[in-house]
């Protein structure tokens, strides 16, 4: 009875989320992505929304967080890739693709080096974890994990110099 009561919340309510997902991206791919995280994600709660006035203000919100952290983890890998690329040797380089590929190799070589804890602190915060998501789940304090980050990107620009000015 209650499995059915969640389906029907959710049939009623996706073409709802579907046109509040269209004021966050207009490509369909994400916006059913978007509509399916926020639905995961609001499933251990939906019970005590359903049929509540607020319900839509609810997933609502949830949406928007989803889309906010989704945005920062994109930003992140694009803030680490373009701390270790953007150079001006690089961008010569980028020009062919077969240099390309070798220097992303190298990229990739250089973070497979990386001391065990530092290249799992390092792998994780890339993927978009938050800090205190990776020291839950390495089980450390959070000014741990932010100091292996840290060593982690001294130890590949060092290693990576080659393709700094």
């Amino acid at each position: 009875m209650r499995a059915q009561l969640l389906n029907t919340t959710i049939e009623q309510n996706q073409p709802l989320l579907k046109r509040i997902a269209t004021k966050f991206t207009q490509d369909p791919y994400e916006i059913e992505e978007l509509v399916q995280e926020t639905f995961i994600r609001s499933l251990s709660s939906l019970e005590r929304f359903i049929n509540h006035p607020k319900l839509v203000a609810w997933l609502f919100v949830i949406m928007r967080n989803v889309y906010i952290n989704n945005y920062r983890k994109i930003s992140k890998y694009r803030t680490i890739e373009s701390e270790l690329t953007h150079t001006s040797h690089f961008e010569q380089l980028s020009n062919n693709s077969s240099e390309s590929k070798f220097v992303m190799t190298d990229i990739q070589n250089a973070i497979n080096k990386l001391p065990k804890d530092y290249y799992i602190a390092f792998t994780m915060f890339m993927e978009g974890f938050k800090y205190q998501e990776i020291a839950d789940h390495l089980a450390i304090a959070e000014g741990t994990v932010k100091t292996r980050i840290h060593m982690a990107r001294k130890i590949l620009k060092k290693n990576l110099k080659i393709y700094r000015k």
